[in-house]
């Protein structure tokens, strides 16, 4: 059976090649999905566009900074929604803000990591992450027969 893909919503060209550049070093063998705003990542995963996600995603990387829609919404949205509400969301950014930090949690964020400067810091907190999401921690079965 092929994994679930991870889904990256990451507008930033650069914090994309960083991330899958990381997952690529850690061996991850789940496909992941790239979408660059927060329009593109809700028709990826609620169907309003060409490609709806099937199977759902085993992970979403969430940047909070988005344009169309930000992060914020995006995560909001997700968690609306019983076919998605389930799948863990990190939240993935440069943002310090304590208001971001407190307003992802508060809308159901499973975790909030802020972007390491140096690649091989972000490689180690992408590895983790992996590590952690993908195998370590026990996923609730999908709802609606997803």
């Amino acid at each position: 059976m092929l994994e679930p893909p991870i889904l990256l919503v990451e507008d930033n060209p650069d914090d994309e090649a960083l991330t899958l550049r990381a997952f690529k070093r850690s061996n991850v063998v789940n496909d992941i999905e790239v979408v660059r705003d927060g329009q593109e990542a809700l028709d990826y995963l609620f169907g309003n566009g060409a490609a709806a996600a099937s199977p759902p995603p085993a992970l979403i990387l969430l940047d909070l900074k988005l344009p169309k829609v930000d992060g914020l919404e995006v995560l909001k949205q997700v968690r609306a929604h019983d076919n998605t509400r389930l799948i863990p969301v990190v939240i993935l950014t440069s943002s310090h803000e304590d208001s971001d930090l407190i307003a992802t949690y508060g809308n159901g964020a499973n975790s909030y990591v802020r972007k390491p400067v140096d690649f091989n810091q972000f490689a180690e907190s992408v590895r983790q992450l992996g590590l952690y999401w993908l195998v370590v921690n026990e996923a609730p079965p999908m709802v609606n027969g997803s």
